[in-house]
């Protein structure tokens, strides 16, 4: 079945990061909110990095905001049966290109994971824009612990942002 990403990208103009993951979660499409599923790690990373607790949706939304940093994921719509990123089918990207355009600001493009830097090689590897490949906040990669994900993610966000 094809699936068309279900909400906006979280950007104004004064973002600077843009995360990017490669398509939402079955639970993220529940949710209409990016990184719902309750394992995945990326708001308890962002909570360790600044310190803070996010408790709603509309809090995480503000702080991305408020903090400089975008969310979006590389694919439009696609095909898929499930959440894992191996079952995403027919991918058809959104249009970074006209994004980069409309978002000037924006220094550096985060993936959250191998499948999407791997997308987005896949149809913008030309696009002039630091790319940085940071560890999966999925549950399925479990091989690294939280904390040095979260150190990894200070570390990249320190060049950009005040942490």
């Amino acid at each position: 079945m094809t699936y068309d990403h279900p909400f906006p990208p979280i950007l104004d103009q004064n973002t600077r990061i843009l995360f990017l993951g490669s398509f939402p979660s079955i639970a993220s499409f529940e949710q209409a909110f990016y990184y719902a599923h309750p394992r995945n790690a990326f708001w308890p990373i962002l909570e360790a990095v600044f310190d803070l607790r996010l408790e709603t949706n509309e809090a995480k939304k503000a702080f991305c905001l408020e903090k400089g940093i975008g969310l979006w994921d590389v694919i439009g719509s696609c095909e898929r049966s499930n959440s894992s990123d191996t079952n995403l089918k027919n991918c058809i990207p959104n249009d970074f290109k006209k994004l980069l355009e409309e978002y000037p600001n924006i220094q550096a493009l985060a993936f959250t994971g191998k499948k999407s830097h791997d997308l987005f090689m896949k149809f913008f590897k030309d696009l002039k824009v630091e790319k940085v490949l940071l560890p999966s906040t999925s549950p399925a990669h479990a091989t690294m612990k939280r904390e040095e994900k979260a150190k990894i993610y200070k570390e990249f966000l320190e060049k950009y942002l005040t942490v």
